[in-house]
């Protein structure tokens, strides 16, 4: 073989294994772009991602009130919604105050202890109960020149009361307490009375069962004029006296007129609940229920 021919075939080799290591060096790089790639998280929404979105749009739904109120419950949304589905002429806000307040489901189910006993914000309704034990503390008596015989209230709430009677009476009206502090028995023993009377559907419209009675707190009173029965208070100059002036003294009337659906009560012109001059005034001026005022401002914020 030639020199030449021998040169020629080196030549083709050199360029052969040069092909091969291209060729080779091509197919490594190929291979760890993949490998990387594969390493690197995919591209795709992850289920969190996912119910974030689905979150996001529920809450649009409600207008993305949860922004708005510092009293929304991200763990009642979905109460909300459905609330929502069959209440369609509340706005997102009274959707939120009333689920809250536990509008959405049957009256005494759902019930939980109220959170602040002893206090005199504390509430008592047909979600929120107070133990069969449950006694309020200083408990005093009322004087006999406002209140009937044997009245007690918890000692700073009668002695706001005797400043209103004491009012009242320096303009010439009575303002007399006829029904306090009541035990858990004597309640069970009153509600049991007008259910075989009038039935439970019928007697749940006007009196509480007991545990979920305001009288038992010591925080309330039922009061008339002494001149005619208590049922009657609504059409005597006393009532309007109190429409302006009871909480000026820190007491609500506790079931108006227009709130039966949120309160579960008939009306009662009669009843007026101690909860302190502020919450007082602002729902004196707000013309809310006690309700609506603690899911806004007092539950689990105190």
């Amino acid at each position: 073989m030639s020199k030449k021919k021998l040169k020629i075939k080196k030549k083709v080799l050199v360029i052969f294994i040069l092909v091969l290591i291209i060729i080779a060096t091509g197919i490594i790089l190929g291979l760890s772009k993949t490998s990387t790639k594969s390493n690197q998280p995919k591209e795709k929404v992850s289920k969190t991602t996912t119910a974030e979105n689905a979150t996001d749009k529920k809450l649009k739904s409600l207008n993305n009130i949860d922004k708005k109120l510092d009293f929304f419950n991200y763990d009642y949304l979905e109460r909300y919604l459905n609330y929502q589905k069959s209440n369609s002429n509340l706005s997102p806000e009274e959707i939120v105050v009333n689920v809250n307040i536990g509008l959405d489901q049957p009256f005494y189910e759902n019930v939980r202890e109220t959170q602040y006993p002893h206090t005199s914000y504390m509430i008592a309704n047909k979600y929120n109960s107070l133990p069969s034990t449950y006694v309020p503390k200083n408990l005093e008596p009322i004087s006999s020149e406002f209140a009937k015989t044997g009245m007690q209230l918890v000692n700073y709430a009668r002695e706001a009361f005797e400043e209103l009677a004491q009012a009242a009476k320096n303009e010439g009206y009575t303002i007399r307490a006829m029904s306090t502090y009541r035990s858990y028995e004597y309640q069970q023993q009153l509600y049991n009375r007008y259910v075989a009377s009038d039935g439970q559907e019928a007697a749940d419209t006007y009196s509480a069962r007991a545990g979920y009675s305001e009288h038992q707190t010591g925080l309330a009173a039922d009061v008339d004029n002494g001149k005619v029965a208590y049922t009657d208070f609504e059409n005597t100059e006393e009532f309007t006296w109190m429409q302006n002036n009871a909480y000026k003294y820190g007491f609500i009337l506790r079931y108006p007129a227009d709130k039966v659906a949120i309160t579960g009560y008939m009306p009662e012109a009669w009843h007026y609940r101690y909860v302190g001059k502020e919450i007082a005034k602002t729902i004196h001026d707000t013309k809310m229920t006690y309700e609506e005022y603690y899911v806004r401002y007092i539950e689990n914020k105190k």
